[in-house]
């Protein structure tokens, strides 16, 4: 029963004040910091876009309920911003470039804070006039309990005034809510009287027995909904639709006395199932939330294991990046973790994802300053071609020339839009030289006769019939190529075809030529497995000379500490596979012997 200590010197006569429910201060507490969290739960905003999130304020500012959905507007807020922040991260925008046309979120996050303002501007003055009515509410309950006690202290029999009290009751449950602070007080005082008047209005036992049948009825009424509600899966609505009742109960008078014990119970045990489940829920809520916590932190330590890892290469870079995105997209799947930690356990990884992507930038940062650095080398060389394309010094400036184009490949990439057009440009200043070159051949540089005279040795090459003594077939294998080498320059624009025929004539006589070619057989030949060995062995020892070449090169640039240990990386790997073809070669030769 509830213990009215009222300082009064009223004291209650026969009727004992009915059983008043009153909610413990620490469920009160609970329910405040549960409509918090599912409020944060309602609805999952990690997944969506800024314009989505922008979207959704909208729809709650202009809702006509906008004003009560403080929280849902503070959530969308708070998300916006979070996503605000990030984008801006990834994408490089920095404080200096807030306001400036080269900041792409400009427009929506100005659009997006007006209208916040905006809205706070309404909801401030919406809980002005609030609370401004609720202290209307407690003036107009102040005077009805003052009515109320002039009523019962004033007559010695009140039961005269029974419709006049009456409509107290009705006027008390108009006049609506009042200040929270001042709600138990003012309440209990009006109940005080209320129970005070009961017990001293000596009225028809009749009319009395009817008030107290229909009190029972609203009463039961109020248990029968209690009773449903403990049959909602949705036990948060259920716990708050249950406050709901509760208002309603105290509203309402006392039934006959051997009815308020029953009645009470009755109301008393939906109200414990329902605080039951609903403390269940959170229970598991919480186990919930510390799962998510310890899966949030295994994404975590893989990720942080990724970000300190030391990469090597362009390819190895996008595919940890995309491996992120991956550890990213499994983190948006996982709910919210506790209170205390979530906040916690989103910083760190966070962190180890700015810094996996700021040592990517890094990387492409040194990349592209060598790139920079090789587009300046490759076009000092453009300018010295072009200085020499109308020169006449033939044989000098061919030398020049040549010097030049092994110069040219020994130089890295360059940004991928400059590539062709530097080549084109180099090209065309080489061509134009051999072009005049040969056009202006002279008789002891006779480029024309040379191209003749090799000519007929491809058909002295073709037209040789191979004898069974292989030591004769070599020798003059040797003899052929002595004299394709003693034979002078060719035509620019012819030495790249005859050189081809010449090649596939002594391949088609000579198979031992191909070997002596350092493995590299002439089209339409067939490649044995020891040639593809000999190939993959050449081809690695140019790689060695060009790495070390590169190193040369990033020594002079800043930030090239990445590329520069990259390079000594690949030039120990392929000293490790030399190695291994030099074994897998004399295998093959080994085998060569034994046949």
């Amino acid at each position: 029963m509830e213990d009215n200590n009222h300082k009064t010197d009223i004291m209650s006569d026969n009727i004992i004040p009915e059983k008043i429910q009153e909610v413990p201060e620490k469920i009160q507490q609970t329910v405040s910091e549960v409509a918090d969290k599912v409020t944060d739960t309602a609805e999952d905003l990690a997944d969506k876009t800024l314009a989505e999130l922008s979207d959704l304020f909208v729809s709650i500012k202009s809702g006509a309920d906008s004003m009560l959905r403080s929280k849902e507007a503070e959530a969308v807020k708070s998300a916006f911003y979070k996503l605000l922040s990030r984008l801006k991260g990834e994408a490089g925008v920095d404080a200096q470039s807030e306001g400036s046309k080269d900041n792409p979120f400009e427009a929506v996050e100005q659009n997006f804070k007006a209208m916040y303002a905006d809205y706070k501007k309404e909801r401030a003055e919406f809980n002005r006039q609030q609370e401004a009515q609720r202290e209307e509410n407690l003036a107009k309950k102040q005077e009805i309990i003052s009515e109320l006690k002039a009523l019962v202290e004033g007559q010695e029999d009140v039961s005269s005034q029974f419709p006049v009290f009456r409509e107290l009751q009705n006027r008390w449950r108009e006049a609506g809510p009042v200040p929270v602070k001042s709600y138990r007080d003012i309440n209990d005082t009006y109940q005080f009287y209320v129970e005070k008047f009961y017990d001293m209005v000596q009225i028809n036992r009749d009319l009395r027995d009817l008030d107290f049948r229909r009190n029972l009825e609203a009463k039961e009424a109020l248990c029968a909904a209690a009773e449903k509600l403990a049959e909602n899966e949705n036990v948060v609505s259920a716990f708050h639709e249950l406050q709901k009742l509760h208002e309603q109960w105290k509203e309402l008078g006392p039934v006959a006395k051997e009815k308020r014990e029953d009645i009470w119970n009755r109301f008393k045990a939906a109200t414990s199932v329902i605080n039951k489940k609903y403390q269940a829920y959170f229970e598991t809520l919480k186990k919930q939330h510390e799962e998510n916590l310890e899966k949030k932190r295994v994404l975590c330590e893989k990720l942080e294991d990724i970000a300190g890892r030391e990469i090597s290469g362009s390819a190895e870079w996008n595919a940890l990046s995309k491996e992120i995105e991956s550890l990213q997209a499994e983190w948006r799947k996982i709910g919210f973790a506790t209170k205390k930690e979530n906040q916690k356990i989103y910083d760190r990884f966070r962190a180890a994802c700015d810094k996996f992507f700021a040592r990517k930038r890094e990387f492409y940062a040194a990349v592209k300053e060598n790139m920079n650095d090789n587009l300046a080398k490759k076009q000092a060389i453009i300018d010295q071609a072009e200085a020499l394309k109308t020169s006449t010094e033939w044989k000098k400036t061919t030398d020049q020339l040549i010097s030049l184009q092994k110069q040219w490949k020994e130089i890295g990439a360059v940004p991928r839009k400059k590539s062709e057009q530097l080549w084109k440009r180099f090209r065309a200043a080489c061509d134009e030289f051999f072009a005049n070159r040969d056009a202006n051949a002279s008789p002891e540089g006779d480029f024309y006769g040379n191209l003749k005279a090799k000519r007929k040795l491809i058909e002295e090459v073709n037209a040789y019939e191979p004898s069974q003594d292989e030591t004769a077939n070599a020798e003059q294998m040797r003899a052929f190529n002595e004299r394709w080498n003693a034979i002078g320059h060719v035509p620019f624009k012819e030495k790249d075809a005859v050189l081809a025929d010449f090649r596939q004539a002594m391949q088609s006589k000579f198979p031992l030529f191909a070997r002596q070619r350092q493995g590299r057989p002439s089209r339409g030949s067939e490649r044995s497995h020891k040639d593809t060995l000999i190939a993959k062995y050449n081809s690695l020892q140019q790689d060695i000379a060009t790495y070390e070449n590169n190193i040369g090169f990033f020594a002079e640039s800043k930030n090239s500490s990445p590329l520069i240990e990259l390079m000594r990386q690949r030039i120990e790997e392929s000293k490790q596979q030399l190695k291994e073809l030099e074994a897998q070669i004399r295998k093959e030769e080994e085998g060569e012997e034994k046949q």
